[in-house]
């Protein structure tokens, strides 16, 4: 059970290793806490939605799972959007269309049909819990790479529990480096990451 929780975070890790959720790794990583906002959406519509489709997966028709399946996903991705307009409008106005966008996120959609459909619940959830962990750790790291290196300054919080709070890390004097915030920025960096993650993994 250990080891279906733990691959998710490097071995298998979604983005670095398999290079799925790329959209949206790539869209919302220009700070910090959006990196902690989406990740912490795409760990609950995974793992929950992994929990439901492992429990129905013997009552589907396989002809029609995939529709069903969506319909599971959209439902969580609902709850999320709701819940984020709610008490974290300004996070829900920054991530946009992204959040609705975790219903064809070929990370919650690939795991529904590789893993929670042949596996039980437990495994299911494990499964969910550790890839979106390892989805969110990457956008976390992007992030503050990108936001420091981007603005000098670095946004932290937790949403829903902590609100974000803003370190200006680098100084006053500090010539930002506007690219890092730009769409090639967030290109260089997940090469990068996706590099070092090779040189890990070969040790």
């Amino acid at each position: 059970m250990i080891k279906e929780f733990t691959k998710g975070i490097l071995k298998e890790n979604p983005v670095l290793v398999q290079a799925l959720g790329l959209c949206p790794t790539l869209a919302v990583t220009s700070t910090a806490y959006n990196g902690i906002g989406m990740g912490i959406a795409v760990i609950f519509v995974l793992t929950m939605s992994n929990i439901i489709v492992s429990l129905i997966k013997k009552t589907v028709p396989s002809k029609i799972r995939i529709p069903i399946f969506i319909t599971v996903i959209a439902t969580f991705v609902t709850i999320v959007k709701l819940v984020m307009a709610a008490y974290t409008p300004a996070l829900s106005k920054q991530l946009g269309i992204f959040i609705p966008l975790i219903v064809v996120n070929c990370i919650i959609l690939g795991r529904a049909e590789a893993f929670a459909s042949k596996n039980g619940v437990l495994a299911s959830a494990l499964d969910g819990l550790g890839m979106g962990i390892g989805f969110t750790l990457v956008l976390f790291v992007m992030g503050t790479i990108r936001e420091i290196l981007g603005s000098g300054t670095l946004t932290l919080g937790f949403p829903l529990l902590v609100n974000p709070f803003t370190i200006n890390v680098l100084g006053n004097g500090y010539n930002p480096a506007l690219l890092m915030i730009l769409p090639p920025g967030g290109f260089l960096t997940l090469g990068i990451l996706m590099w070092l993650k090779q040189l890990l993994l070969e040790k």
